[in-house]
């Protein structure tokens, strides 16, 4: 379960948000809407550890967690808006080098099933510099179906894809649901996942 308590975030002297509080619990996941400079992305940012709180408190299964506690960041795949590839690195390479980034491992055989699953297969071997935008950020669903992580923390994760690519990560995420894993994704596309699953929460 994660909960967030009485939340409050600044930037600089500007307040983006404060009194905010909400759960999710295994199985569901919250979809965050709201205009830009709402302060979506300062939010994930704090669920995953990486960034201070101004006020409250966030909760990981019934125990207070502090900014860039361990136990959370093991416990969090987090995808930012940004693919974060190299371009000089093949769809292989950049795969492996953000798995290892992140603590986990996997086998040449598992990662080529991800990239196939994701439908770059074929473009494995070619340099990231080549590929799309969209193309590069399948390479981020790959390393998703990868990281064994609970908590799935998606900054505009829809970002680029076509309309296959926006299906495809909506039936990860609902897969990833029905696992009994949670998701939070800051979004202005709609990711069809399951209403009874799927609560939203509008940020002003």
């Amino acid at each position: 379960m994660l909960e967030a308590h009485d939340l409050a975030a600044r930037r600089g002297h500007a307040r983006l948000f404060e009194g905010l509080s909400f759960t999710v619990e295994a199985g569901h996941a919250m979809v965050v809407t709201g205009a830009n400079g709402t302060g979506k992305t300062t939010l994930l940012r704090m669920l995953a550890g990486m960034s201070w709180l101004a006020a409250g408190e966030i909760r990981w299964d019934h125990r207070a967690v502090a900014p860039f506690d361990p136990k959370v960041r093991a416990a969090v795949a987090y995808v930012g808006h940004a693919p974060a590839l190299k371009d000089e690195l093949s769809a292989v390479e950049n795969l492996t080098t953000l798995l290892e980034l992140a603590g986990a491992t996997a086998s040449r055989e598992a990662i080529d099933v991800a990239l196939d699953a994701v439908e770059l297969g074929s473009r494995r071997g070619l340099p990231a510099r080549v590929l799309s935008q969209g193309q590069r950020r399948r390479i981020g669903l790959a390393r998703l179906s990868l990281l064994v992580r609970p908590l799935w923390l998606l900054d505009e994760p829809a970002t680029a894809l076509d309309s296959a690519g926006v299906a495809l990560l909506g039936k990860m995420i609902g897969e990833h649901l029905e696992r009994g894993g949670l998701a939070v994704a800051a979004t202005h596309a709609p990711l069809g996942l399951p209403a009874p699953r799927t609560q939203t929460m509008a940020l002003q």
